[in-house]
């Protein structure tokens, strides 16, 4: 099982979590299509929960803040300063829409939006230094942002982040982002029907259990499994409307 218990390296996609309109029907649906089980949820952190794989923590969950704005989950990307970061993500043409604050002695959080409007997070590590678990089945294996500017956003995040993007043959213009020579997820433009912006990829050990998981819980498939290079990939919903993919990863 790959894990990790110290801080990420600034600009690594460290983190996710999901604003749920129900939580504990968001609870059960992803259980049974990630196997999560869950810890927290005490009223000083808003009943927010730690999802976690084989003891490990792997992403989060919390009652949806804000009626107004569509379910989804949210990619954070390690800051080893936050203050600094958001000053970048001004200076390149973002907006800062919740500064940064600490959140307990777990670490310092921040929220802006992309120059399109997309948004993403920040998180500087305290005692939650990020996922503890990845690319194992039911942690996270891939971050992706489907934008309508390619270019632009290319220029954003290399700006704030340091990013280098190489492009994949074959893949219509869909790039890598790395630092170090250390490829991170990916940067496109959204597939037809798709939804924009920053989107998780969480491994299983099958794809087709998990489609058929999430159909079964009240969510929707919007690409039907597939195979590819890398393995076998289906983008879906849940019932609330917040899109996420899942990928098959090999077995042990």
């Amino acid at each position: 099982m790959p894990t990790r218990d110290t801080a990420w390296p600034n600009g690594t996609p460290c983190w996710v979590d999901l604003g749920a309109p129900d939580l504990p029907a968001a609870q059960a649906f992803y259980a049974a299509v990630l196997g999560w089980t869950y810890t927290g949820g005490q009223p000083e952190f808003g009943g927010y929960l730690t999802c976690q794989v084989g003891g490990r923590d792997a992403a989060g969950m919390g009652p949806q803040q804000d009626p107004a704005d569509p379910p989804r989950w949210t990619t954070y990307f390690a800051a080893d300063d936050a203050e600094a970061t958001c000053a970048r993500i001004t200076e390149a043409g973002g907006t800062v829409v919740v500064p940064p604050m600490d959140v307990g002695p777990m670490g310092r959080m921040a929220i802006a939006l992309d120059p399109q409007g997309n948004p993403f997070g920040l998180w500087q590590g305290g005692l939650n230094t990020g996922v503890q678990v990845y690319n194992e089945p039911g942690a996270l294996v891939w971050n992706e942002a489907a934008v309508s500017d390619p270019a632009a956003a290319r220029d954003f995040y290399g700006a704030v982040f340091g990013f280098t993007f190489t492009e994949v043959p074959g893949a219509e213009g869909y790039t890598t982002f790395a630092t170090a020579d250390r490829p991170l997820g990916g940067l496109g433009r959204p597939a037809d029907g798709a939804p924009r912006g920053w989107s998780a990829c969480f491994a299983v050990a099958s794809t087709d259990a998990a489609v058929t998981a999430v159909v079964s819980g009240g969510g929707a498939v919007t690409m039907p499994a597939m195979d590819t290079e890398f393995g076998r990939f289906a983008a879906v919903t849940d019932p609330w409307g917040a899109a996420f993919s899942v990928m098959q990863v090999p077995a042990g």
